[in-house]
Protein backbone atom coordinates (compact mmCIF):
# COMPACT_ATOMS: atom_id res chain seq x y z
CA UNK A 1 0.00 0.00 0.00
CA UNK A 2 2.83 2.74 1.15
CA UNK A 3 4.68 1.69 -2.22
CA UNK A 4 1.49 2.30 -4.03
CA UNK A 5 1.19 5.89 -2.57
CA UNK A 6 4.40 6.16 -3.28
CA UNK A 7 4.59 6.03 -6.60
CA UNK A 8 1.30 7.84 -7.24
CA UNK A 9 2.78 10.58 -5.55
CA UNK A 10 6.01 10.57 -7.48
CA UNK A 11 3.92 10.40 -10.80
CA UNK A 12 1.92 13.47 -9.63
CA UNK A 13 4.73 15.42 -8.79
CA UNK A 14 6.73 15.03 -11.98
CA UNK A 15 3.87 16.59 -13.99
CA UNK A 16 4.44 19.54 -11.90
CA UNK A 17 5.26 22.81 -14.09
CA UNK A 18 9.06 24.03 -13.55
CA UNK A 19 10.20 27.78 -14.09
CA UNK A 20 11.75 26.68 -17.74
CA UNK A 21 8.49 26.04 -18.75
CA UNK A 22 6.71 29.14 -18.16
CA UNK A 23 9.79 30.94 -19.71
CA UNK A 24 9.68 28.73 -23.12
CA UNK A 25 5.73 29.58 -23.12
CA UNK A 26 6.90 33.53 -22.95
CA UNK A 27 8.88 33.24 -26.20
CA UNK A 28 7.13 30.66 -27.81
CA UNK A 29 6.21 31.56 -31.52
CA UNK A 30 2.25 32.30 -31.76
CA UNK A 31 2.23 31.93 -35.80
CA UNK A 32 4.14 29.53 -37.05
CA UNK A 33 6.98 30.61 -39.76
CA UNK A 34 5.28 28.95 -42.83
CA UNK A 35 2.55 31.01 -42.06
CA UNK A 36 3.86 33.60 -41.38
CA UNK A 37 6.60 34.31 -44.17
CA UNK A 38 3.76 32.86 -46.62
CA UNK A 39 1.58 36.10 -45.63
CA UNK A 40 4.92 38.34 -45.95
CA UNK A 41 5.59 37.38 -49.36
CA UNK A 42 1.50 38.02 -50.13
CA UNK A 43 1.68 41.24 -48.63
CA UNK A 44 4.55 42.53 -50.23
CA UNK A 45 3.59 41.09 -53.83
CA UNK A 46 0.66 42.92 -52.96
CA UNK A 47 1.98 46.22 -51.98
CA UNK A 48 4.72 46.38 -55.08
CA UNK A 49 2.13 45.75 -57.44
CA UNK A 50 -0.32 48.61 -56.03
CA UNK A 51 3.33 51.06 -56.13
CA UNK A 52 3.70 49.93 -59.72
CA UNK A 53 0.17 50.76 -60.52
CA UNK A 54 0.18 53.96 -58.72
CA UNK A 55 3.34 55.18 -60.30
CA UNK A 56 5.77 57.82 -58.71
CA UNK A 57 3.03 59.79 -57.68
CA UNK A 58 2.24 57.93 -54.89
CA UNK A 59 4.31 55.22 -53.37
CA UNK A 60 3.26 52.73 -51.23
CA UNK A 61 6.40 50.54 -50.55
CA UNK A 62 7.75 52.23 -47.73
CA UNK A 63 4.25 51.66 -45.48
CA UNK A 64 6.23 48.05 -45.43
CA UNK A 65 8.04 49.40 -42.50
CA UNK A 66 5.11 49.38 -40.04
CA UNK A 67 5.43 45.47 -40.72
CA UNK A 68 7.96 44.52 -38.31
CA UNK A 69 6.10 46.83 -35.77
CA UNK A 70 3.22 44.69 -35.94
CA UNK A 71 5.10 41.02 -36.29
CA UNK A 72 6.77 42.38 -32.60
CA UNK A 73 3.41 41.92 -31.22
CA UNK A 74 3.29 38.33 -31.57
CA UNK A 75 6.45 37.03 -32.94
CA UNK A 76 9.54 35.73 -31.54
CA UNK A 77 12.48 37.32 -32.00
CA UNK A 78 14.06 35.18 -35.02
CA UNK A 79 10.60 35.85 -36.38
CA UNK A 80 10.98 39.64 -36.05
CA UNK A 81 14.66 40.27 -37.43
CA UNK A 82 13.54 37.97 -40.68
CA UNK A 83 10.64 40.02 -41.08
CA UNK A 84 12.33 43.21 -40.66
CA UNK A 85 15.69 42.33 -42.81
CA UNK A 86 13.13 41.16 -45.40
CA UNK A 87 11.03 44.54 -45.82
CA UNK A 88 14.64 46.47 -45.44
CA UNK A 89 15.51 45.00 -48.48
CA UNK A 90 12.35 45.47 -50.14
CA UNK A 91 11.94 49.01 -49.50
CA UNK A 92 15.68 49.97 -50.07
CA UNK A 93 15.46 48.35 -53.73
CA UNK A 94 12.29 49.85 -54.38
CA UNK A 95 13.95 53.36 -53.50
CA UNK A 96 17.15 52.35 -55.54
CA UNK A 97 14.66 51.34 -58.36
CA UNK A 98 12.31 54.59 -58.37
CA UNK A 99 15.78 56.70 -58.47
CA UNK A 100 16.26 60.31 -56.69
CA UNK A 101 18.24 62.36 -55.15
CA UNK A 102 20.85 60.89 -52.85
CA UNK A 103 19.28 62.81 -49.96
CA UNK A 104 15.92 61.47 -50.35
CA UNK A 105 17.81 58.08 -50.59
CA UNK A 106 19.58 58.14 -47.77
CA UNK A 107 16.93 59.80 -45.55
CA UNK A 108 14.46 56.73 -46.97
CA UNK A 109 16.97 54.14 -45.77
CA UNK A 110 17.71 55.30 -42.49
CA UNK A 111 14.07 55.98 -42.19
CA UNK A 112 13.33 51.88 -42.87
CA UNK A 113 16.38 51.14 -40.44
CA UNK A 114 15.14 52.93 -37.85
CA UNK A 115 11.78 51.65 -38.29
CA UNK A 116 12.67 48.31 -38.61
CA UNK A 117 14.82 48.33 -35.31
CA UNK A 118 12.41 49.53 -33.07
CA UNK A 119 10.57 47.19 -34.27
CA UNK A 120 12.64 44.64 -33.17
CA UNK A 121 13.32 46.51 -30.33
CA UNK A 122 9.89 46.21 -28.76
CA UNK A 123 9.85 42.32 -29.51
CA UNK A 124 13.22 41.82 -27.35
CA UNK A 125 11.12 44.37 -24.80
CA UNK A 126 8.10 42.47 -24.62
CA UNK A 127 9.67 38.98 -24.71
CA UNK A 128 12.12 39.79 -21.75
CA UNK A 129 8.66 41.44 -19.63
CA UNK A 130 7.20 38.68 -20.18
CA UNK A 131 9.98 35.64 -19.17
CA UNK A 132 10.38 37.82 -15.58
CA UNK A 133 6.57 37.62 -15.46
CA UNK A 134 6.74 34.24 -15.83
CA UNK A 135 9.92 33.60 -13.75
CA UNK A 136 8.20 35.43 -11.04
CA UNK A 137 4.94 33.94 -11.03
CA UNK A 138 6.65 30.31 -11.60
CA UNK A 139 8.42 30.73 -8.61
CA UNK A 140 6.13 31.75 -6.29
CA UNK A 141 3.89 28.65 -6.78
CA UNK A 142 6.86 26.46 -7.03
CA UNK A 143 7.33 27.66 -3.74
CA UNK A 144 3.95 26.64 -2.79
CA UNK A 145 4.31 23.63 -3.77
CA UNK A 146 7.57 22.77 -2.26
CA UNK A 147 6.39 24.22 1.18
CA UNK A 148 2.37 22.12 1.05
CA UNK A 149 3.57 18.50 1.80
CA UNK A 150 3.26 16.05 -1.36
CA UNK A 151 0.28 13.88 -1.80
CA UNK A 152 -1.19 11.29 -1.54
CA UNK A 153 -0.23 11.09 2.46
CA UNK A 154 -0.80 7.96 4.66
CA UNK A 155 -0.67 7.74 8.33
CA UNK A 156 -2.07 4.87 11.15
CA UNK A 157 -5.49 6.32 10.59
CA UNK A 158 -6.12 8.05 7.58
CA UNK A 159 -5.16 8.09 3.88
CA UNK A 160 -5.24 11.50 2.39
CA UNK A 161 -5.28 11.98 -1.33
CA UNK A 162 -4.95 15.20 -2.73
CA UNK A 163 -5.60 17.88 -5.81
CA UNK A 164 -3.92 21.53 -5.79
CA UNK A 165 -3.71 23.30 -8.71
CA UNK A 166 -2.84 26.98 -7.83
CA UNK A 167 -3.99 29.60 -10.44
CA UNK A 168 -0.54 31.00 -11.57
CA UNK A 169 -1.72 34.75 -12.99
CA UNK A 170 -0.19 37.97 -12.29
CA UNK A 171 -0.87 39.48 -8.75
CA UNK A 172 -3.75 36.37 -8.33
CA UNK A 173 -1.68 33.53 -6.96
CA UNK A 174 -3.50 32.55 -3.27
CA UNK A 175 -3.48 31.42 0.02
CA UNK A 176 -4.83 27.91 0.14
CA UNK A 177 -2.68 25.54 2.52
CA UNK A 178 -3.52 22.34 3.89
CA UNK A 179 -1.52 19.84 5.90
CA UNK A 180 -1.74 15.99 7.60
CA UNK A 181 -0.03 15.02 11.06
CA UNK A 182 0.16 11.97 12.81
CA UNK A 183 0.12 12.99 16.07
CA UNK A 184 0.50 11.16 19.88
CA UNK A 185 -3.72 12.26 19.72
CA UNK A 186 -4.25 10.85 16.47
CA UNK A 187 -4.16 12.16 12.42
CA UNK A 188 -4.45 16.23 12.57
CA UNK A 189 -5.63 17.79 9.24
CA UNK A 190 -6.25 21.20 8.55
CA UNK A 191 -7.12 23.17 4.64
CA UNK A 192 -7.65 26.39 5.05
CA UNK A 193 -8.06 29.65 2.35
CA UNK A 194 -5.90 32.92 3.04
CA UNK A 195 -7.85 35.92 2.75
CA UNK A 196 -6.81 37.80 -0.86
CA UNK A 197 -3.95 37.30 -3.18
CA UNK A 198 -0.69 37.45 -3.55
CA UNK A 199 2.73 37.12 -1.60
CA UNK A 200 1.44 38.66 1.18
CA UNK A 201 -1.38 36.33 1.35
CA UNK A 202 0.94 33.13 1.20
CA UNK A 203 3.02 34.61 4.04
CA UNK A 204 0.37 34.61 5.75
CA UNK A 205 -0.21 30.93 5.19
CA UNK A 206 2.75 29.72 6.02
CA UNK A 207 2.28 31.43 9.53
CA UNK A 208 -0.34 29.13 9.85
CA UNK A 209 0.96 26.27 8.23
CA UNK A 210 4.27 26.28 10.46
CA UNK A 211 1.87 26.69 13.61
CA UNK A 212 -0.24 23.87 12.76
CA UNK A 213 2.97 21.46 11.95
CA UNK A 214 4.10 22.28 16.08
CA UNK A 215 0.44 22.72 17.57
CA UNK A 216 -0.39 19.47 16.16
CA UNK A 217 1.77 17.50 17.69
CA UNK A 218 1.92 19.66 20.61
CA UNK A 219 -1.66 20.30 21.78
CA UNK A 220 -3.77 17.32 23.35
CA UNK A 221 -6.34 19.17 22.48
CA UNK A 222 -7.76 20.14 19.08
CA UNK A 223 -9.46 23.24 20.50
CA UNK A 224 -6.02 23.78 21.54
CA UNK A 225 -4.39 23.76 18.32
CA UNK A 226 -6.91 25.96 16.83
CA UNK A 227 -5.79 28.82 19.68
CA UNK A 228 -2.43 28.16 18.68
CA UNK A 229 -3.23 28.88 15.32
CA UNK A 230 -4.80 31.94 16.15
CA UNK A 231 -1.71 33.34 18.45
CA UNK A 232 0.18 32.84 15.07
CA UNK A 233 -2.27 34.38 12.35
CA UNK A 234 -2.39 37.54 15.10
CA UNK A 235 1.20 37.69 15.53
CA UNK A 236 2.01 37.40 11.97
CA UNK A 237 -0.44 40.36 11.50
CA UNK A 238 0.98 41.88 13.92
CA UNK A 239 4.35 41.99 12.01
CA UNK A 240 2.67 43.19 8.58
CA UNK A 241 0.85 46.13 10.39
CA UNK A 242 4.75 47.48 11.57
CA UNK A 243 5.84 46.81 7.88
CA UNK A 244 2.89 48.57 5.92
CA UNK A 245 0.96 45.19 4.75
CA UNK A 246 -2.28 44.32 4.95
CA UNK A 247 -4.01 42.23 8.41
CA UNK A 248 -5.13 39.05 7.31
CA UNK A 249 -7.58 36.07 8.21
CA UNK A 250 -7.57 32.30 7.50
CA UNK A 251 -10.50 30.30 6.90
CA UNK A 252 -9.50 26.93 8.05
CA UNK A 253 -10.75 23.49 8.71
CA UNK A 254 -9.08 21.22 11.56
CA UNK A 255 -9.87 17.55 11.75
CA UNK A 256 -9.08 14.94 14.75
CA UNK A 257 -9.54 11.14 13.62
CA UNK A 258 -8.43 8.63 15.48
CA UNK A 259 -9.51 4.90 15.29
CA UNK A 260 -13.00 5.57 16.10
CA UNK A 261 -16.01 6.12 13.60
CA UNK A 262 -16.28 10.07 14.08
CA UNK A 263 -14.15 12.43 13.29
CA UNK A 264 -13.60 16.03 15.58
CA UNK A 265 -13.53 19.15 14.13
CA UNK A 266 -13.23 22.50 14.60
CA UNK A 267 -14.64 24.94 12.09
CA UNK A 268 -12.94 28.38 11.53
CA UNK A 269 -15.28 29.51 9.22
CA UNK A 270 -14.63 27.69 6.64
CA UNK A 271 -16.49 25.40 4.30
CA UNK A 272 -18.62 22.48 5.64
CA UNK A 273 -16.99 18.98 4.27
CA UNK A 274 -18.62 16.93 1.68
CA UNK A 275 -19.32 13.15 3.40
CA UNK A 276 -19.51 10.04 0.28
CA UNK A 277 -20.65 7.30 1.98
CA UNK A 278 -22.79 4.06 0.56
CA UNK A 279 -23.41 5.54 -2.98
CA UNK A 280 -24.56 8.74 -1.94
CA UNK A 281 -23.13 12.52 -1.40
CA UNK A 282 -24.21 14.82 1.54
CA UNK A 283 -22.79 17.92 2.93
CA UNK A 284 -21.86 17.48 6.44
CA UNK A 285 -23.45 19.84 9.05
CA UNK A 286 -21.28 21.87 11.15
CA UNK A 287 -23.18 23.63 14.12
CA UNK A 288 -20.26 24.84 15.80
CA UNK A 289 -19.05 27.55 13.03
CA UNK A 290 -16.94 30.32 14.51
CA UNK A 291 -14.93 33.30 13.00
CA UNK A 292 -11.97 32.72 11.38
CA UNK A 293 -8.23 32.33 12.51
CA UNK A 294 -7.03 36.00 13.14
CA UNK A 295 -10.54 37.32 13.74
CA UNK A 296 -10.91 35.39 17.60
CA UNK A 297 -10.77 39.13 19.15
CA UNK A 298 -14.20 39.96 17.16
CA UNK A 299 -16.19 37.30 19.05
CA UNK A 300 -16.62 36.47 22.48
CA UNK A 301 -17.57 32.46 21.79
CA UNK A 302 -14.51 29.99 22.21
CA UNK A 303 -14.22 27.72 19.57
CA UNK A 304 -15.01 24.17 20.17
CA UNK A 305 -15.12 21.04 18.73
CA UNK A 306 -17.89 19.29 17.33
CA UNK A 307 -18.05 15.11 16.33
CA UNK A 308 -18.82 14.27 12.58
CA UNK A 309 -19.95 10.90 11.53
CA UNK A 310 -17.17 9.19 9.39
CA UNK A 311 -17.15 5.48 8.72
CA UNK A 312 -14.97 2.85 7.88
CA UNK A 313 -15.39 3.12 3.78
CA UNK A 314 -16.89 6.82 3.35
CA UNK A 315 -14.40 9.50 1.91
CA UNK A 316 -14.42 12.79 3.73
CA UNK A 317 -14.05 15.34 1.06
CA UNK A 318 -12.72 18.91 2.18
CA UNK A 319 -12.23 22.01 0.05
CA UNK A 320 -11.57 25.20 -0.64
CA UNK A 321 -13.69 27.82 -2.29
CA UNK A 322 -11.95 27.73 -5.32
CA UNK A 323 -14.02 24.94 -6.16
CA UNK A 324 -17.48 25.89 -5.01
CA UNK A 325 -17.03 29.28 -6.43
CA UNK A 326 -15.79 28.58 -9.87
CA UNK A 327 -17.90 29.73 -12.46
CA UNK A 328 -18.63 29.04 -15.74
CA UNK A 329 -18.87 31.53 -18.90
CA UNK A 330 -22.31 32.70 -18.23
CA UNK A 331 -21.62 32.99 -14.43
CA UNK A 332 -23.13 30.40 -12.68
CA UNK A 333 -21.54 28.80 -10.02
CA UNK A 334 -20.11 25.43 -10.01
CA UNK A 335 -22.82 23.11 -7.92
CA UNK A 336 -20.75 20.71 -6.85
CA UNK A 337 -22.84 18.60 -4.66
CA UNK A 338 -24.83 17.63 -8.44
CA UNK A 339 -21.89 16.31 -9.45
CA UNK A 340 -20.22 14.52 -6.27
CA UNK A 341 -23.83 12.93 -6.21
CA UNK A 342 -22.45 11.27 -9.67
CA UNK A 343 -19.03 10.20 -8.30
CA UNK A 344 -20.09 8.87 -5.13
CA UNK A 345 -19.55 4.92 -5.69
CA UNK A 346 -16.00 5.76 -7.05
CA UNK A 347 -12.73 5.45 -5.20
CA UNK A 348 -10.67 9.26 -3.21
CA UNK A 349 -8.41 9.25 -6.67
CA UNK A 350 -11.48 8.37 -9.17
CA UNK A 351 -13.65 11.19 -7.16
CA UNK A 352 -10.53 13.59 -7.38
CA UNK A 353 -9.83 13.14 -11.19
CA UNK A 354 -13.25 13.29 -11.86
CA UNK A 355 -13.62 16.92 -10.36
CA UNK A 356 -10.56 18.05 -11.39
CA UNK A 357 -11.24 17.31 -14.95
CA UNK A 358 -14.85 18.63 -14.59
CA UNK A 359 -13.99 21.73 -13.19
CA UNK A 360 -11.74 22.26 -15.74
CA UNK A 361 -14.74 21.80 -18.42
CA UNK A 362 -16.90 23.77 -16.47
CA UNK A 363 -14.95 27.02 -16.67
CA UNK A 364 -13.58 26.42 -19.57
CA UNK A 365 -10.15 26.52 -18.17
CA UNK A 366 -10.36 29.71 -16.78
CA UNK A 367 -9.97 30.09 -12.83
CA UNK A 368 -9.97 32.98 -10.51
CA UNK A 369 -8.76 31.42 -7.42
CA UNK A 370 -6.76 28.49 -6.23
CA UNK A 371 -8.22 24.89 -5.53
CA UNK A 372 -7.36 22.38 -2.87
CA UNK A 373 -9.09 19.60 -2.12
CA UNK A 374 -8.32 16.51 0.40
CA UNK A 375 -10.27 13.07 -0.06
CA UNK A 376 -10.00 11.41 3.11
CA UNK A 377 -10.35 7.92 3.84
CA UNK A 378 -9.33 5.49 6.97
CA UNK A 379 -6.37 4.23 6.65
CA UNK A 380 -6.55 0.09 6.11
CA UNK A 381 -6.07 -2.13 8.88
CA UNK A 382 -2.34 -3.05 9.16
CA UNK A 383 -1.35 -0.66 6.37
CA UNK A 384 1.43 1.04 8.85
CA UNK A 385 2.46 0.00 11.97
CA UNK A 386 0.60 1.48 15.24
CA UNK A 387 2.89 0.84 17.99
CA UNK A 388 5.92 2.47 15.45
CA UNK A 389 3.74 5.58 14.10
CA UNK A 390 2.69 6.31 18.12
CA UNK A 391 6.30 6.47 19.44
CA UNK A 392 7.77 8.51 16.39
CA UNK A 393 4.76 10.93 17.14
CA UNK A 394 5.05 11.28 21.20
CA UNK A 395 9.29 11.62 20.55
CA UNK A 396 8.26 14.90 18.31
CA UNK A 397 5.79 15.91 20.74
CA UNK A 398 8.50 15.43 23.33
CA UNK A 399 10.63 17.31 21.37
CA UNK A 400 8.58 20.53 20.94
CA UNK A 401 7.98 20.22 24.74
CA UNK A 402 11.69 20.82 25.58
CA UNK A 403 12.09 24.03 22.91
Amino acid sequence: MTIGLQRSATVRSAALPVTDAGEAEASAARVGNAALFGGLALLTALIVVLDVTTGNDLRIVPLLVVVPAFVSVFGTIRQTVGVATWIMAVVVASRLVSGGSFWDLASGVVFTVLACGLGVGSCVLRIRHATEIARLRTAAVALQRQILRPLPVLTGHVVAHGVYAPIEEDRLVGGDIYEIVESPYGTRVIIGDVQGKGIAAIGAGFAALGAFREAAIREPTLTGVADALEDAVVRHNTFSAQTGETERFVTALILGIDDGDRVLAVNCGHLPPRLLHDGAAAPVPLRQTSVPLGMAELSSEPRVAEQLDFPSGATLLVFTDGVTEARNSVGAFYPLDTRLGRWAGSGSREVLDALHADLDAFTGGVRRDDIAVLALRRAPAGSRSPVLAGEGARRAAQAFGER
